[in-house]
């Protein structure tokens, strides 16, 4: 399987936050369902699914049911910019439902644990190249 990178957002400040695993615990779950933080080391933090992206790139979208694909005509929304008010567009989207083939993953952070978020991912730092 491949991996699959969890972008966490805290609305609170504003920050997003990445993580990558290669675990499938979020399969058969839909866009707007609560999960728990466990599986990603966010010990009592509770997670929406907001949305994500396969492989190719095609964003889900809410309203469609399944796994897989879609082919739709849309007025507005996620993956469609509209140039004119009232102009439909066919485009290509994933379905609501997580699948092996989704490589990203955006949850939102509707409770929050005991630690911050800043303790649970601390910042890289960038070293420095060392002079000869």
């Amino acid at each position: 399987m491949a991996e699959t990178k969890f972008v966490i957002n805290d609305s609170k400040t504003g920050k997003t936050y990445q993580k990558a695993l290669e675990d499938s615990t979020l399969v058969d779950k839909k866009v707007g369902e609560t999960v728990t933080g466990d599986f990603l080391g966010l010990e009592g933090y509770e997670l929406q699914i907001t949305g994500g992206s396969d492989s190719a790139g095609f964003p889900m979208r809410k309203e469609i049911e399944g796994t897989g694909r879609k082919r739709g005509l849309f007025l507005g929304g996620v993956g469609v910019k509209t140039k004119r008010a009232g102009v439909r567009q066919r485009k290509t989207v994933c379905k609501n439902t997580i699948s092996a083939n989704i490589v990203q993953v955006n949850l939102k952070v509707v409770k929050y644990g005991s630690k911050k978020l800043e303790e649970l991912f601390p910042k890289k730092e960038e070293e420095k190249p060392k002079a000869e």
